[in-house]
C-alpha cells in the first residue's frame, strides 16, 4: 500500500466515523428538542402515542374552559372585595357575594376533578400512581391575601 492509498483509506475512515458521531449527536439534539416542547404531564408521565392524542383530545377544551371559570372567579373576587370596602358595607350584599364565588369556585373545582378522571382513564396503574404523586408533591397554593400580610 502506497501512501497516497493509506491517506485515502484515513481520509475515509475519518469522514465515517464523523458522520457516525454527528448522526448520534443530531439524534440527541432532536430528541432533547421534542423532548422540551412536550407538556410536563406528557414527559412525566411517560404517555405513548395513542395516550397522548387522546390525551391531546380532551386537554384543550378543559384549558379553554379552565380559563374561562378562572376569569369569573377573579371577577366575582373583585365584586365581593368592592362590597366589602363599599361605603357603607352592606352585609346581605357582602353575604350574597361570597356565596357566588363560592359557588364559581366549586364549580371550577368540579371541572378540575373530572377532567382528572378523565385523564385516569386513559393512564395505566404506574401512570395513574405517578399523576397522584405529583398532584400531591404540589405544594398548596397561598392565598393573595396571606402572601400580601406575609410580606
Amino acid at each position: 500500500m502506497n501512501i497516497s492509498t493509506l491517506r485515502l483509506a484515513l481520509t475515509v475512515s475519518l469522514l465515517f466515523n464523523l458522520g457516525v458521531l454527528g448522526a448520534l449527536g443530531w439524534q440527541q439534539l432532536a430528541g432533547l428538542f421534542s423532548e422540551s416542547a412536550d407538556p410536563l404531564l406528557v414527559r412525566e408521565l411517560q404517555l405513548d402515542d395513542q395516550q397522548r392524542q387522546h390525551w391531546e383530545r380532551i386537554e384543550q377544551p378543559f384549558l379553554h374552559e379552565l380559563n374561562q371559570s378562572s376569569l369569573a372567579v377573579q371577577q366575582q373576587r373583585n365584586r365581593l372585595v368592592d362590597s366589602i370596602f363599599s361605603e357603607p358595607p352592606d352585609a346581605e350584599r357582602i353575604a350574597a357575594e361570597q356565596a357566588a364565588l363560592a359557588e364559581q369556585q366549586n364549580h371550577q373545582q368540579q371541572l378540575v376533578i373530572e377532567q382528572l378522571l378523565r385523564e385516569r382513564e386513559i393512564l395505566n396503574t404506574d401512570q395513574r400512581q405517578r399523576l397522584a404523586q405529583l398532584l400531591t408533591r404540589q405544594p398548596s397554593l397561598s392565598s393573595e391575601v396571606q402572601i400580601l400580610h406575609d410580606e
